[in-house]
């Protein structure tokens, strides 16, 4: 029998906040943009960006570079501000080592997701990157989970869990597809219209390090 841990990308395993708002900084001053453009760009671009995203900002900022342009700064500038994780990797390799499978399954466009992977050296970490684009599914429906479940491979499982920062996406989504959840919270309160994770955790290591140390880590809602 395997176990199976499913993790969310962005804010999870890797600080998309942090590059993000470095990125937004650099280029609104090589543009002219104001720090209320800066702001503008920032929450666009908070929880998903895409190339058409671009467009519309194109517009709104008044920018005259093509969209497909600023999307290729976009994604050359966020994945240059993806900083390593080894210490991230140690832990996913500690996984593997007590018999856990591991995947990734992110929202969003298929090339930067890859990148920022790659820049935080964990592709070659995991058994299976499970992308929305790429599946036509996204969190949270059940079928995003499904996918990523399935391409991990080795099933039955003995447990399946997903670790992720987001309630609605990654927390909702894997109860509606039967998984367990542990809930990334960066010391936020968990929204009370929502169903509980089954164990909240400030940060990624803190997950990995619960799965690692319990035999049996669901618990009964």
């Amino acid at each position: 029998m395997q176990k199976l841990v499913l993790f969310d990308l962005d804010n999870t395993l890797i600080n998309r906040q942090w590059a993000l708002t470095e990125w937004a900084a650099d280029f609104c001053r090589l543009q002219g943009l104001s720090d209320e453009d800066e702001g503008h760009l920032v929450g666009a671009l908070r929880e998903r960006a895409y190339p058409a995203t671009f467009e519309r900002l194109r517009q709104e900022l008044g920018l005259e570079a093509q969209a497909t342009d600023l999307w290729d700064n976009y994604v050359t500038g966020i994945t240059a501000g993806v900083p390593r994780r080894p210490d991230i990797v140690e832990a996913l390799d500690q996984l593997h080592e007590a018999r856990w499978r591991l995947g990734i399954l992110t929202n969003g466009a298929a090339d930067i997701q890859r990148a920022k992977i790659a820049a935080a050296g964990i592709t070659e970490a995991v058994d299976a990157i499970v992308i929305s684009e790429e599946i036509g599914a996204r969190k949270p429906e059940a079928d995003a989970f499904h996918v990523a479940v399935a391409r991990c491979g080795g099933t039955p499982w003995e447990e399946a869990w997903m670790v992720g920062d987001n309630p609605e996406n990654d927390i909702r989504g894997a109860q509606t597809a039967g998984l367990g959840t542990i809930w990334v919270s960066h010391h936020r309160p968990w929204p009370d219209h929502l169903t509980p994770p089954n164990h909240a955790v400030p940060d990624t290591l803190s997950a990995i390090a619960l799965l690692l140390n319990t035999t049996q880590t669901r618990t009964a809602r």
